[in-house]
């Protein structure tokens, strides 16, 4: 049975939710995000937080907007790439020099983490600027478009902020 919204009733946070496996099972989804090196958030995605962070780093590059130069063509992909020991795979690398994308990712257990922060700090600072937005600290929306809205709305706030000093 489900009611006029075509949810079943007790259904909490609809899909892309899952289980959490650093919060005891409880369901929630987790925010995926590419800026640019001041934090300007340029591609977003959610999933549910039991997903990898590697599987949603290919929508997430696909999903660059062109960016507007002062000379020359639009660019519509990024040239460097920089990312955690969490997309450190075979695959992914492949991919991204396909796309003629450098990337810098760690490699698990052979760098520490320590020379890749310098530059992820960035991303962690916007992650940071997010969870403060209290819609998104809990996600209360069963339909996923309608938290991908507001994390939509919240990244450009935060755009709007970055880019107008």
């Amino acid at each position: 049975m489900r009611d006029r919204f075509g949810q079943r009733p007790g259904g909490k946070r609809g899909p892309l939710a899952g289980p959490n496996p650093t919060d005891r099972g409880k369901s929630g989804s987790k925010i995926h995000l590419i800026t640019d090196r001041n934090g300007v958030p340029l591609s977003l995605g959610i999933s549910g937080a039991n997903m990898h962070d590697s599987l949603g780093l290919q929508p997430l590059v696909r999903g660059i907007p062109p960016i507007r130069s002062r000379r020359g063509p639009r660019r519509r992909r990024p040239a460097k790439l920089h990312a955690d020991k969490g997309y450190d795979y075979d695959h992914l690398r492949k991919w991204l020099r396909e796309r003629r994308i450098r990337h810098r990712i760690a490699r698990k257990g052979i760098e520490s983490s320590t020379r890749l922060g310098r530059h992820r700090w960035v991303v962690e600072r916007t992650v940071s600027w997010l969870a403060g937005c209290r819609r998104l600290h809990r996600r209360y929306e069963r339909k996923a478009e309608h938290f991908l809205a507001f994390v939509g709305i919240a990244a450009a706030l935060i755009a709007h902020r970055r880019l107008t000093k």
